[in-house]
């Protein structure tokens, strides 16, 4: 029982962790994009889009073709409703988002630091 504890310690850490640099990503999208600079709003946002994309997934993502765009579209309406400007302002963060993130997770998978993931913004 002990190591089943220990992975779920260790899953919810890195959870965590892939969560906030996913957070860092929709915040240097924002501020970009928007010219919002509020962190927590960011880690909120993020959040919500790692769980709607998980659930959208689960009933949708299955389908051919169409599931996983639904799945995206799902998570871009998250970011369109959480931020102003409109659906193209939603694709610009979500494009700055990912390179952004893309970018973090390289450095720290060439320091040894991290795998290549992040939760709440997706593909990354």
């Amino acid at each position: 029982m002990g190591s089943l504890t220990q992975s779920m310690i260790e899953n919810l850490i890195v959870f965590a962790v892939s969560l906030l640099i996913g957070a860092l990503g929709i915040f240097l999208g924002a501020r970009f994009v928007v010219d919002t600079d509020d962190y927590t709003y960011a880690f909120i946002t993020a959040l919500i889009g790692a769980v709607v994309w998980a659930v959208v997934g689960f009933f949708l993502g299955w389908i051919p073709l169409l599931g996983p765009l639904l799945v995206f579209v799902a998570y871009l309406a998250v970011i369109n409703a959480r931020y102003p400007g409109g659906w193209v302002d939603a694709i610009a963060i979500t494009i700055i988002a990912w390179i952004s993130v893309l970018v973090i997770l390289y450095v720290l998978a060439v320091l040894g630091i991290t795998g290549f993931e992040a939760a709440g913004v997706p593909g990354s």
